[in-house]
C-alpha cells in the first residue's frame, strides 16, 4: 500500500478491507512507514511496514 493512500484511511477514519497475509486488519496508528494493526481473528497489535499492507 502507498504512504498517501493509508494516511488518507486513518485520517477520514474510513472503514476499508485491508490485508497483511491475507488476513484482514484494521489500523491503529500510523507513524513514517510504520503502521501499528490489529488484526480481526485476534487481538494481538503488530506493527508492520505500511508496504506489507493491502486492500
Amino acid at each position: 500500500m502507498k504512504k498517501e493512500r493509508i494516511y488518507e484511511i486513518v485520517k477520514n477514519k474510513q472503514i476499508e478491507e485491508i490485508y497483511y497475509h491475507d488476513e484482514p486488519v484494521w489500523v491503529q496508528e500510523v507513524k513514517d512507514d510504520v503502521a501499528t494493526i490489529g488484526f480481526l481473528s485476534h487481538p494481538e497489535a503488530k506493527d508492520v511496514y505500511i508496504t506489507e499492507l493491502y486492500e
